[in-house]
């Protein structure tokens, strides 16, 4: 996850059995390749992605190639091959409509996707180890890759799993009428300062159906589907949210900032149609999902993964089996998750003080962190697969994560192939590297690829 909750102290990660494809063998050369074209499973050409990204034209700009030098803690400076372009589009709704649900600092479907389509063949495991909203992995199952995903947030699964095995429309007019919205599990007076009474009473039966299936183990994809859009309406800033109005729509504010909210706007929590708009928002995701997509999503979905724990320990997934790893690490944030979910967790059932995200805020502990994280992301790759790490500025541009973790993935025994810098806006090269763009920092993404070496050129 960009701007990512943590990878210590997590819930009790949720095990599965994961099948190995075996659809690829392993690339023989020292550089990452693209794979230009498919058929029946099989590259037809392979070309350095390094060259694919000097030549690449597709928005108007020429690709600026520059040079990333870093320590190898031997005292030798290594130089990576920096590239910098517009490697895909900035505009939106440019991606499939299952992934319109809003998440913290959360990248663009088109970022997993240049690398899946480049570096991977259908059937290979993608995997993101903080998985966040479950862009990485939605991406990959609608691009016939299986999907593996992790984060320590117990919300993520619960925001990815449904978009996995969507219901059809028809499925959740039917559900809901099913549904009593009469029947509470509880109301708290704290959150009248956000919902209209009968609004809140119409939220509360809904928890309280969907807790009383999970408990009795009879929670199904449709359940989960209410589930997902439950959370994703709870709270923003428009009549299609179950809240007055409030910002982000991505968190919730304490009922005591919400109660002054309401008192500068002069306003008062309306009744809200919660059915309506449970089904406005399904029609909305489901927009792209057609026959295709849905065969797609139902060939790989059976073989995903999606677990919840730390980054760096997950035995869960068999070592030598991920084809790519497609990621945003935390950056450098305290993450006060009681804070940001607690309302979330209020319809769950979870109770927020349980769930430990640590973050490390300095530098150093940070680049330890993600050092367990590669030496794992070692473990779990294939020989030859690669690994694109996205990582951003802090620190007001001071502090490039980009050269941080490049000594962290050598390390861990991963070769660093490149950097990819995604520049939507162009005005000097010189913003890119941290000079005055987009009024604050730079409107940029910062993809350090690395490569597990293939078994005949291990050193």
């Amino acid at each position: 996850m960009s701007q990512k909750h943590g990878f210590r102290n997590a819930q009790k990660s949720t095990s599965a059995q994961l099948p190995l494809p075996g659809l690829s063998s392993s690339i023989q050369k020292a550089e990452g390749f693209v794979f230009d074209a498919v058929n029946d499973g099989k590259p037809a050409t392979r070309q350095p992605l390094a060259d694919e990204l000097l030549r690449f034209h597709e928005f108007g700009q020429p690709t600026r190639k520059l040079v990333t030098s870093f320590s190898n803690g031997r005292g030798q400076m290594i130089d990576v091959p920096t590239f910098v372009n517009e490697f895909w589009t900035a505009r939106q709704r440019q991606a499939s409509s299952l992934h319109e649900v809003s998440y913290r600092a959360c990248f663009k479907p088109q970022l997993p996707r240049f690398f899946i389509e480049r570096l991977t063949r259908p059937g290979e495991i993608v995997y993101d180890p903080f998985m966040g909203r479950g862009t990485t992995p939605i991406e990959s199952a609608l691009l016939n890759r299986v999907p593996v995903g992790n984060d320590a947030n117990p919300l993520s699964v619960v925001m990815t799993r449904p978009r996995l095995n969507p219901p059809t429309l028809r499925q959740v007019e039917t559900r809901l009428r099913y549904i009593r919205l009469d029947n509470p599990a509880d109301m708290p007076e704290d959150l009248l300062a956000f919902y209209h009474p009968e609004t809140l009473c119409s939220i509360s039966s809904l928890k309280n159906y969907l807790l009383c299936r999970r408990n009795t183990g009879a929670l199904d994809a449709v359940d989960e589907w209410l589930e997902l859009l439950t959370l994703n309406r709870l709270t923003g800033h428009s009549p299609g949210f179950f809240s007055v109005y409030t910002l982000p729509p991505n968190q919730a504010v304490s009922a005591q900032s919400q109660r002054k909210i309401n008192a500068k706007r002069n306003q008062t929590p309306p009744q809200r149609d919660v059915v309506k708009i449970i089904l406005k928002k399904t029609r909305q995701l489901l927009r792209d999902v057609d026959g295709q997509a849905r065969r797609t999503l139902t060939r790989v979905s059976g073989n995903s993964l999606l677990l919840t724990g730390p980054a760096h320990r997950t035995p869960q997934i068999p070592a030598d089996s991920v084809a790519l790893t497609v990621t945003s690490p935390p950056f450098l944030d305290v993450v006060q998750y009681a804070a940001d979910n607690w309302l979330r967790c209020w319809f769950l059932g979870i109770d927020p003080k349980s769930v430990h995200l640590t973050v490390p805020g300095k530098l150093e502990a940070w680049q330890k962190a993600m050092t367990q994280v590669f030496q794992e992301l070692h473990r779990v790759l294939k020989p030859g697969g690669h690994v694109a790490f996205e990582v951003g500025e802090v620190h007001a541009g001071k502090t490039r994560l980009e050269e941080a973790v490049l000594p962290c993935g050598l390390e861990a025994g991963l070769e660093p192939i490149l950097i990819m810098i995604n520049d939507q806006k162009f005005t000097k090269t010189a913003n890119c590297w941290g000079v005055d763009n987009m009024a604050k920092g730079t409107n940029t993404n910062r993809i350090v690829v690395f490569r597990k070496r293939p078994r005949s050129i291990r050193q």
